[in-house]
């Protein structure tokens, strides 16, 4: 007989818990490396920032994306392999965007200061 697996609320809520903490760090590490630079103004890039120590808590980010979003569609009845199958290309082109869009920031911030990126004088 055909039984339905119970869909992974676990891994749902630790898939989402595991983007926030990863959230918290790179928002802590992004912000100190944009200190760090300001204050220096040292020959190393704002660009350069989007090392290893940047790309770690962000792929942790993307990592519990993915989780989350497959383990929601395991839920609406998706079975595993499709789930993942339909979660991993989407969590790796929208980080990749991601991505490239927080180095072309970086480069706009070293390049104008802070108000580069004030959009509310673009009104």
């Amino acid at each position: 007989m055909y039984s339905i697996p119970d869909p992974p609320y676990v891994l749902l809520v630790a898939g989402l818990f595991f983007s926030l903490t990863s959230g918290v760090a790179f928002e802590s590490v992004l912000k100190q490396s944009v200190r760090d630079w300001s204050q220096n103004r040292s020959t190393r890039t704002l660009a350069n920032l989007q090392g290893l120590q940047l790309f770690l808590p962000f792929l942790g980010i993307s990592l519990g994306i993915c989780i989350f979003l497959s383990s929601g569609m395991e839920i609406f009845g998706f079975t595993a392999q499709l789930a993942y199958a339909i979660a991993l290309p989407v969590t790796v082109f929208i980080g990749w965007l991601i991505w490239s869009q927080l180095g072309k920031i970086l480069i706009q911030l070293e390049r104008g200061g802070s108000q580069a990126l004030d959009l509310d004088s673009w009104g």
